[in-house]
């Protein structure tokens, strides 16, 4: 006979260690982003050329995203309890090393360390949002995940912007030391959500994880490195994408052929999942894209230093964390397709609004926009969450957690790479296209030219000389502008055409029913 079950109570020590594992992730997902603004102090600390310096950002994400889907696996082995707490202990003693790091070697080191621990904490938050508590719980913790997996790299070059700037970059890392000790103590005797099963060692695939490694970590090579070096034109980027194939069908191979993977993709049999999995893919691009081009514009083109740049995206973290608690409510009143749907469309709406972008925006023209994508990213990051993974069963949530992470990490990777390549083609196509326009044909060209050249010889200088110079800049800086605008306007058009998607995915159930005994 079958009722339906009263949902058990939830203990002051699950919700506790549920919190702090949630700060945990936090402190994981901050760190991808929180030196992207301070890169230049940390380049100038310890005298690093900038080619390594950019090692700093690309050996964490490169470790992060081979530990994200290896997460499930471990976490069935070793329990949740022994695998945040020696991923969160771990994270804290590398963010130490980092600040001690008196070599740019050092510090790629200790990033990488860093990276691949951290990326041990992210999907156990979702894990156990999704086994922990139930369906009429997860419009309050679904909303919680949700807001640290996009505020938290959205505000990263905020936080690591004012460190820098009011003490030093090596605090980017000391601040992680207090708050890391508190988050692996917590863990060990907080946590108690399961045990290990320690038999799996025995079956662990270290030929998988090699082929796991190549993969995942030559495509993120590829994706990081590829646009600054013409792609398979350079010679490094052209031998990682080999290891990257052969690695990738090493990885499927072993995954589908072993009775214990360590992926395991059979979660994309839920067609929920599989969507969801996309979508979440698709935020990847939004949100890592959309956190590279404001602070790129800042600089390059208004000329902002890192304070200044956090100062000025601030505002959609603000948005996310007052839209986070709406989100919940209406994700509980709302068809989640619906909320996905609108969320899409907000998106959408938001950067369609930046491709009026001119040289002169600033705080107040970018104000509405940045508003519009922090409510926007909240009404989809929940519906999203929920589908994807609120109906799977709980054996599958460790693994699937991992690729739905992995999936956004992804997505922000490739979303990167594609941006980047279309800001310099695009550059160079408009600057062609422009260039051609002011001939010495055109009368306003050389108005202008005739202006600039008489103020520069008031002045002392070469008139003649220094307004081709002044021309030129005008012309590279239009140039720039419209490859922004470019690519806003293409990323109009993927959430635009992708919120419709969100129909084709099915509302979890609200309420479950047990055997009752």
């Amino acid at each position: 006979m079958t009722a339906p079950a009263t949902e058990p109570e939830l203990s002051t020590r699950t919700i506790l260690a549920f919190m702090v594992m949630v700060f945990g992730m936090f402190m994981a997902i901050l760190d991808i982003q929180i030196v992207s603004a301070s890169l230049p102090d940390i380049q100038a600390g310890l005298g690093a050329s900038s080619d390594e310096i950019s090692w700093v950002q690309t050996s964490y994400l490169i470790a992060e995203v081979i530990m994200i889907p290896l997460s499930g696996f471990l976490a069935r082995m070793m329990s949740t309890r022994i695998l945040f707490t020696i991923s969160a202990a771990g994270f804290t003693a590398a963010s130490l090393m980092c600040a001690l790091s008196g070599s740019i070697n050092e510090m790629i080191f200790w990033r990488a360390v860093q990276g691949f621990l951290g990326g041990g904490m992210i999907p156990s938050v979702f894990a156990a949002a999704f086994t922990l508590f139930p369906p009429s719980k997860r419009n309050i913790v679904s909303p919680i995940i949700g807001l640290i997996a996009t505020l938290a790299p959205t505000v990263g070059p905020t936080v690591g912007g004012y460190l820098s700037h009011t003490l030093s970059w090596h605090w980017l890392f000391l601040v992680n030391v207090p708050a890391g000790i508190g988050v692996a103590v917590g863990a060990w005797f907080l946590i108690d959500f399961d045990r290990p099963k320690w038999a799996l060692f025995d079956r662990f695939d270290w030929w998988g994880l090699l082929a796991l490694a190549a993969f995942l970590g030559g495509l993120e090579y590829v994706l990081e490195e590829g646009p600054g070096n013409d792609w398979l034109q350079d010679e490094t980027v052209a031998v990682l994408a080999v290891i990257m194939i052969v690695g990738g069908i090493a990885t499927f191979w072993r995954a589908f052929t072993r009775e214990e993977p360590l992926v395991d993709f059979s979660a994309f049999r839920d067609a929920n999942f599989a969507v969801g999995s996309v979508f979440s893919f698709t935020m990847g691009v939004g949100l890592y894209g959309l956190t590279y081009l404001y602070p790129l514009y800042l600089a390059s083109i208004r000329g902002y230093d890192s304070l200044m740049i956090g100062e000025t995206v601030f505002v959609s973290g603000l948005a996310m964390f007052i839209s986070a608690p709406i989100a919940g409510i209406l994700a509980g009143k709302l068809d989640l397709r619906v909320m996905l749907l609108i969320g899409f469309f907000g998106f959408a709406a938001s950067t369609w609004m930046l491709t009026g972008l001119t040289a002169d925006w600033d705080f107040q023209e970018l104000l509405v926009p940045q508003i519009l994508r922090g409510l926007s990213l909240m009404l989809c990051m929940v519906p999203i969450n929920n589908l994807a993974l609120g109906t799977l069963p709980a054996e599958k949530m460790k693994g699937a957690s991992g690729l739905y992470n992995l999936m956004r990490n992804l997505g922000g990777a490739v979303g990167l790479a594609v941006i980047n390549t279309l800001l310099t083609d695009r550059r160079a196509l408009h600057f062609g296209r422009l260039s051609e326009g002011v001939s010495w044909s055109n009368d306003e060209a050389l108005r202008q030219l005739d202006l600039m050249a008489k103020n520069l010889t008031a002045q002392g200088l070469d008139g003649q000389a220094g307004a081709l110079a002044q021309m030129s800049r005008r012309v590279l800086g239009q140039a720039t502008i419209m490859s922004f605008i470019d690519v806003f306007f293409l990323i109009t058009a993927l959430f635009g055409g992708l919120a419709v998607a969100a129909l084709l995915m099915k509302a979890p159930p609200k309420h479950v029913k047990v055997d009752a005994h």
